[in-house]
């Protein structure tokens, strides 16, 4: 069981207005709170199987000791950047954070109930839309990014593909091989085990479909 009371953490530095403060952004209101129980589970249990100290998972994702603590107690709603970061530390495909137990095999996800993670200031929100009921090779997404704004992914497990599709708007997506300019109907595959980023470059809010191919089921 986790300890009562956390341990006290040192209030941080002041910091320029507007710095972004890796593994501390706050969840932002689109953002599910309702996956906070299930996320708190999930990482004690995949923490404690690769017996990891909060310690030592806050050194190898960047992510804070108090905010992992905060996220495992269910005190928390992380944004999807701080998700990425642990899964990437841990090894797990982005499902595996996000996972409930196996239900039904047949399943309605209802875009009024989805469950959407968001960045810290709501310009990126992610759709899963795929049932939480298992660790998965292949994953599928709704993305939206809005008009000016920029998400940067940093590098998933070697072996990670990503396939994605535009359905509205222009966007650029910066890669390795450089900056690809993607407009409605088109389509990229690319390799995403290195750091990679969106750029919405037009007026409407850009909505796309991405499939997340990782080379092995974990979780």
């Amino acid at each position: 069981m986790p300890p009562r009371n956390p341990p006290a953490t040192r209030r941080p530095r002041a910091r320029p207005r507007g710095a972004r403060v890796p593994g501390h952004e706050r969840a932002h209101p689109a953002a599910g709170n309702d996956l906070t129980p299930v996320l708190g589970a999930n990482l004690r249990r995949l923490r404690s199987r690769r017996n990891l100290s909060l310690e030592k998972l806050a050194k190898l994702s960047g992510v804070s000791r108090a905010m992992l603590g905060q996220i495992e107690l269910g005190q928390s709603a992380p944004t999807v950047n701080v998700l990425w970061k642990i899964g990437t530390a841990l090894e797990v495909p982005f499902s595996a954070l996000i996972t409930s137990r196996p239900t039904a095999s047949f399943h309605v996800m209802k875009a009024d109930q989805a469950k959407r993670l968001a960045s810290s200031d709501g310009t990126f929100v992610s759709r899963a839309l795929f049932p939480f009921d298992e660790p998965r090779r292949v994953e599928f997404y709704e993305l939206r990014l809005a008009p000016g704004g920029v998400e940067r992914a940093d590098a998933h497990p070697p072996g990670t593909v990503e396939n994605l599709v535009v359905s509205r708007g222009n966007m650029e997506i910066e890669t390795g091989s450089g900056t690809h300019a993607l407009g409605p109907g088109d389509a990229v595959v690319f390799e995403a085990d290195a750091p990679h980023a969106y750029r919405n470059v037009g007026g409407v809010e850009v909505i796309m479909y991405l499939v997340m191919t990782y080379a092995d089921t974990v979780g």
